[in-house]
């Protein structure tokens, strides 16, 4: 199919065209990778002739990350896609058993909050799933620093705004998880980008997740937020 060829939409769904150049992912700061060759340099030249050091092996990141039954090796980015490489092809090859809500165990995605407010909403979504885990050991007590990784996307995505009584959109995940992953696996297989979509943790937010790696361009790092439980299901909140 060219690329140019429009795609054949399933239940009256639409595309949007966007251009989004700082859409907001959170992960942990214990997976932050800071400068490794940093404290060996004493200028940028020393830094840059490190890293072409470090470069010559970066390739062996990608034979260890695991890799599920529908991603290709082929498809995962290098070091030459430029900063967060790293992170966007973990976010395609480290699933959950379960999936998530537009991705089954075989295949990640990248999942992202956008437009207004889009880091309110990444702290709201994520503090949801952390205090879900927390709920089913029984202890709200916890505290973990989530870095923001800002990513720019454009093109056409399919719009899934104003649907949320649709199931793929419900707030109960056993409902909302399988609908939304039999859609995604649909979705791909006519090469959608991927799916705008509203906030289910937060109203008036919007999150995308991105069907392919090298759809998530120009990472860099943000602002760093800590989320604390001190015995109740809902966090507090502090920019660090």
């Amino acid at each position: 199919m060219s690329d140019d060829a429009p795609l054949a939409l399933p239940h009256a769904l639409e595309t949007t065209d966007i251009a989004e150049n700082d859409t907001i992912r959170l992960i942990s700061t214990a997976y932050i990778d800071e400068p490794a060759m940093a404290p060996l340099a004493d200028d940028e030249a020393d830094l840059d002739f490190l890293a072409e050091i470090e470069r010559k092996t970066s390739m062996r990141q990608n034979e260890d990350l695991p890799l599920p039954p529908d991603v290709d090796r082929r498809e995962l980015l290098t070091e030459a896609s430029g900063y967060g490489w790293t992170y966007v092809n973990a976010a395609f090859c480290y699933t959950r058993p379960s999936g998530n809500r537009f991705n089954d165990a075989n295949r990640g995605a990248w999942y992202a909050a956008w437009g207004a407010d889009a880091s309110e909403t990444a702290v709201s979504e994520v503090s949801f799933h952390l205090a879900r885990e927390l709920e089913n050991v029984g202890v709200f007590e916890n505290t973990t620093d989530y870095r923001e990784l800002v990513a720019a996307f454009i093109g056409p995505f399919i719009d899934l705004r104003g649907k949320e009584e649709e199931p793929y959109l419900s707030p109960d995940a056993t409902v909302g998880h399988e609908a939304g992953q039999l859609l995604a696996r649909e979705l791909r297989g006519i090469g959608a980008n991927g799916v705008l979509y509203p906030s289910v943790r937060r109203a008036g937010g919007l999150c995308l997740a991105a069907f392919r790696t090298n759809l998530v361009q120009n990472v860099r790092q943000g602002a760093t937020w800590r989320l604390t439980w001190t015995g109740a299901p809902t966090p507090s909140v502090t920019a660090i």
